[in-house]
């Protein structure tokens, strides 16, 4: 989707904000699976920044948030935070080092991506040896109980999310 062509990142994390104790198990359940002591945690496809700086306050670690949309990212750095940076990137093209990263989260923007293998290729290169990628994604097996309303909405689902076995083999 072409955020930067609507002004949709402004009303963005009104419609998909998460009440402070699901945001606090989303992090808990990242921490449970973290490496010990990240220093650096990227999340890809940050949008807003949703998860960006609660992320760095968990962790006390430095985050680079990296969204392709400006207008996102806007949004995401007036949340900002002390350890916390933004880059204007594709996931199929992230500008940094190799094995650089301790953790890569992704939340909710597989069925955003042009290239999925590429972006699961830089997630590889990106993350160090022992680091992890944290993937928050619905995938094709997921309920959907507004199907039932909306015929056309299976359609979508089936088209553009990856089944949980696909997202196993890319990562």
């Amino acid at each position: 989707m072409g955020y930067d062509k609507t002004t949709i990142a402004s009303t963005y994390d009104a419609a998909r904000s998460h009440r402070p104790e699901a945001q606090a198990r989303w992090l808990e359940l990242v921490a449970a699976h973290a490496p010990s002591d990240p220093q650096l945690i990227v999340d890809v496809g940050c949008g807003t920044g949703r998860f960006t700086g609660s992320l760095s306050e968990k962790f006390g670690a430095r985050v680079i948030g990296i969204d392709p949309s400006e207008r996102m990212l806007a949004e995401a750095r007036r949340k900002g935070g002390a350890q916390v940076a933004f880059i204007q990137a594709s996931a199929e093209r992230l500008p940094l080092g190799d094995g650089c990263a301790d953790l890569i989260f992704m939340s909710m923007m597989l069925h955003h991506l042009h290239d999925r293998a590429q972006a699961a290729s830089e997630c590889r290169r990106v993350v160090r040896s022992g680091g992890r990628i944290f993937i928050r994604n619905t995938t094709r097996e997921s309920v959907y109980p507004h199907t039932r309303f909306f015929p056309g909405f299976q359609r979508i689902v089936d088209t553009q999310l990856p089944s949980r076995d696909e997202v196993v083999a890319l990562f």
